[in-house]
C-alpha cells in the first residue's frame, strides 16, 4: 500500500469544498441513493473482527468504468456505547464529504467493530481518484480520530460486489498482517 499520508491541508479542503459544492447538485438532481437491501449484511475480516452495513450510499448505478475497491477505517475520539448509535445516526450529515468526489460511486457504512473501528467500503471509478479521496478525507477524519488510528486500502481491478460475493480475490499474503484489517473473509 505504501506510506500512507494525508493531503497537504490547502489541498485537502479545496477538494472537501468542491465535493460538497458537487454533492447539493447531485442531491437536487436526485441522482444519490440509500438503498437498503445490505442493511444488517454483517462482513467477517481476518483479524477476526466483523461488523454490520447500516447503510448503503449509491450514485446512479453504483457500477464505476476502472473499478477499484476502497477501505478505509478508522477510530472516533470519545465515542463509546450509546454515543455509536448517536454517530451511526449523525453520519447521514456527513454524506456531502464524500459523494462529489470526482470517481465516487458507492459506500457500505459499517457500524463499529468489536475494536471500537469504523469502516468504509467503497467502489470507485479509477484508483488514482480513490487515493485522492482517502488522502482528502484524512483530514476530515483527524478531527475527530483517534491519532494514528486511520488507514486506507485501494484494490484495483476489483467491484466492491465482486469482493463481498467472492471474498478470496482480494486475500492477499495469508502472513500480510497490515491487511487483516480490510481483507475479507466472509459475509453473512
Amino acid at each position: 500500500m505504501g506510506e500512507q499520508k494525508p493531503l497537504a491541508p490547502g489541498e485537502a479542503w479545496r477538494a472537501v469544498a468542491a465535493c460538497v459544492l458537487s454533492t447539493f447538485a447531485l442531491l437536487a438532481q436526485h441522482r444519490v441513493r440509500l438503498p437498503k437491501e445490505r442493511q444488517a449484511m454483517r462482513l467477517r475480516f481476518a483479524d477476526g473482527t466483523s461488523a454490520p452495513v447500516y447503510r448503503e450510499t449509491r450514485l446512479g448505478s453504483g457500477l464505476a468504468k476502472a473499478p477499484c475497491t476502497l477501505m478505509v477505517t478508522f477510530r472516533l475520539r470519545l465515542v463509546h456505547g450509546p454515543a455509536h448509535t448517536l454517530f451511526r445516526t449523525e453520519s447521514l450529515l456527513n454524506t456531502p464529504l464524500f459523494v462529489g468526489f470526482p470517481g465516487f460511486t458507492s459506500k457500505l457504512w459499517l457500524a463499529h467493530d468489536e475494536r471500537d473501528r469504523y469502516r468504509g467500503v467503497y467502489e470507485w471509478d479509477g484508483p488514482e481518484r480513490a487515493v485522492h479521496y482517502a488522502r482528502s478525507l484524512w483530514r476530515v477524519l483527524a478531527l475527530v480520530s483517534v491519532p494514528g488510528s486511520i488507514r486506507y486500502a485501494v484494490l484495483p481491478g476489483l467491484r466492491r460486489d465482486d469482493i463481498l460475493a467472492n471474498p478470496g480475490l482480494a486475500n492477499g499474503p495469508a502472513s500480510d498482517d497490515d491487511a487483516a484489517w480490510w481483507r475479507i473473509q466472509g459475509t453473512a
